[in-house]
């Protein structure tokens, strides 16, 4: 099976992958962004819906601080993309899967 990665440009996905084959370099990288309940509850909140860091870290009950450091890692491990819209004071920061499926082979 060939290796589908999200990263693209800096790290930044570009498009919404149905699979991203995590290539044996990234696994580690990958395994840390999953292991956290926080970032899996972010995961989870945008399965459905596009959302920007104020609106999770409300749903959340988190700092908008805290949110925004999460997503960086889930961004870094390619699992998300986030862009920027104008928003009521400023930019926010929107964010959405990159992947579906994530696929980490053991042999």
């Amino acid at each position: 099976m060939a290796t589908v990665s999200p990263y693209c440009c800096g790290g930044s996905p570009k498009k919404l992958n149905e699979r991203f084959e995590v290539p044996d370099e990234d696994v580690p990288r990958v395994a840390k962004a999953l292991s956290s309940k926080t970032r899996w509850q972010i995961i989870s909140l945008l399965r459905d819906k596009s959302m920007d860091v104020s609106r999770i870290a409300k749903a959340l009950k988190q700092t908008e601080a805290n949110i925004s450091a999460q997503v960086k890692i889930l961004e870094q491990a390619g699992l998300i993309k986030s862009h920027y819209e104008p928003g009521e004071h400023g930019v926010r920061k929107v964010c959405e899967p990159a992947v579906k499926q994530v696929i980490i082979n053991a042999v």
